[in-house]
């Protein structure tokens, strides 16, 4: 395999394999530790105290836990780059890693996203190697890439904490992607190694608050109106809606009820859904956006209920991006044996991701992984082969990173000038995510 590489590529594989341990550790003890978005206080920390081990300056509290550690600063005018690891986790109980603190699981492999990032971080930091990259590196920790609780969310917008429930379009708004040219993103996959960014869904939130009157559910049900059930009249009505959702707009809709009444012998009074609406084109989850909409008002009507619907903006659709040659040939090297897949521009994912809202304004490479098994987002998902999901993560990240940025940071200056984003700036971000906040409301009969 050596004689893919250079002699600084040789190093950084050597760094990293000498320091195979110190990553191992890392991941697992983040995997322990999961915590859920906008809460990430212990893992922003951990990723925090790594890089300033390593001298590295580092902003924290970006979008409340989010983290950015520079190498290279005074370079950052010739080429700026970023390798992204999301610190957040999933609500899954009884996952057997979950945190019994949180009830969070990283059941979408977001720690290992971080292990390789910091393993990255521990070869590029050497002085030998940092002096060949010619342009900053940030070690990029964001958080909030999951998207739910959507009304603890919501409280923290109230509070003038944050405005977007999504980490990286949060971090968009305050300016923390401002400084970066290029970006490297990493995911865990269930079908081994991957190249390139596929397309995925674009969403809006809601929040679904149905008013009621409460009356004694057996002793007088007649005074009282159940929100209960008009919400599932509702939710009816939305699934007579999913025929009209056309196949190749790639829709979907799932609500979640976090509210169904407080005592079993009163009529509900008020019942809570969260929910988002995806699909593939704006003009699709618009559509759908509407039909929710009008799904939950005809139940409210029917059972003589108030509504409040309140909807956010969610992430914009992801868009799919090749990598480049120079960190593909890199990629395959360090797969050996193992098949890596390039991503083809026709595959389309129906689920959403905030990396998407990076797009819009930069280019941003992914790849991927395996050393999963189970499924993702799923109690049964579990990580197998540590030397894939971990070292070898890290690895990518690292030879990536140096192919971009060396011999005058050509790579770099090249994926930045071909690519064309949706949007001039971050302004016109902003100006379009607040176009979908929207409140719905009437009072009961």
């Amino acid at each position: 395999m050596a004689a893919a590489f250079d002699t600084t590529e040789q190093r950084i594989l050597k760094i990293i394999d000498d320091n195979r341990e110190t990553i191992v550790d890392f991941a697992r003890d983040i995997y322990d530790h999961a915590e859920l978005g906008y809460k990430e206080f212990r893992t922003s920390g951990k990723f925090t105290d790594f890089m300033k081990s390593l001298q590295l300056p580092v902003q924290t509290e970006l979008a409340i836990t989010g983290a950015k550690a520079y190498l290279n600063p005074e370079k950052a005018e010739n080429a700026s780059l970023a390798l992204i690891g999301e610190l957040d986790a999933l609500r899954i109980p009884t996952h057997a890693h979950a945190n019994p603190e949180t009830q969070a699981a990283h059941c979408c492999g977001h720690h290992a996203q971080l292990a390789g990032v910091i393993g990255a971080a521990l070869a590029l930091t050497d002085a030998e190697v940092a002096q060949k990259l010619d342009g900053q590196v940030i070690f990029f920790a964001t958080p909030a890439e999951e998207y739910g609780e959507i009304e603890f969310k919501n409280g923290l917008i109230a509070d003038g904490r944050i405005a977007y429930g999504g980490g990286k379009c949060e971090l968009i708004r305050i300016g923390a992607f401002d400084d970066v040219d290029v970006a490297l993103a990493h995911h865990i996959s269930l079908e081994g190694i991957r190249l390139g960014s596929n397309s995925g869904n674009g969403f809006v939130s809601k929040v679904i608050r149905i008013k009621g009157k409460a009356a004694h559910a057996a002793g007088c049900p007649e005074k009282g109106v159940n929100a209960l059930s008009a919400a599932s009249l509702g939710l009816q009505a939305l699934a007579l809606n999913r025929e009209t959702f056309r196949d190749e707009d790639c829709v979907r809709v799932h609500p979640i009820l976090t509210k169904g009444g407080d005592l079993v012998n009163v009529v509900p009074n008020e019942a809570v859904l969260e929910t988002l609406v995806r699909g593939k084109t704006l003009e699709a989850f618009a559509d759908a956006s509407v039909k929710t909409d009008r799904s939950f008002k005809a139940g409210s009507l029917a059972m003589g209920a108030g509504y409040r619907i309140e909807t956010m903006p969610g992430y914009l659709p992801s868009l799919w991006q090749p990598a480049p040659e120079e960190m593909a040939d890199a990629v395959k090297a360090l797969a050996g044996e193992k098949t890596v897949y390039e991503v083809r521009p026709e595959e389309h994912s129906g689920g959403s991701t905030d990396v998407g809202d990076v797009q819009h304004l930069l280019p941003v490479i992914t790849f991927n992984t395996g050393g999963a098994v189970g499924g993702l987002h799923q109690v049964d998902f579990d990580i197998v082969d540590e030397e894939e999901a971990y070292v070898l993560t890290a690895k990518m990240f690292a030879l990536s990173a140096y192919r971009m940025l060396k011999d005058g940071a050509a790579v770099a200056k090249r994926t930045k000038r071909e690519y064309h984003p949706r949007f001039a700036d971050k302004q016109e971000y902003i100006a379009f995510m607040d176009s979908f906040n929207k409140v719905e409301e009437t009072d009961i009969e």
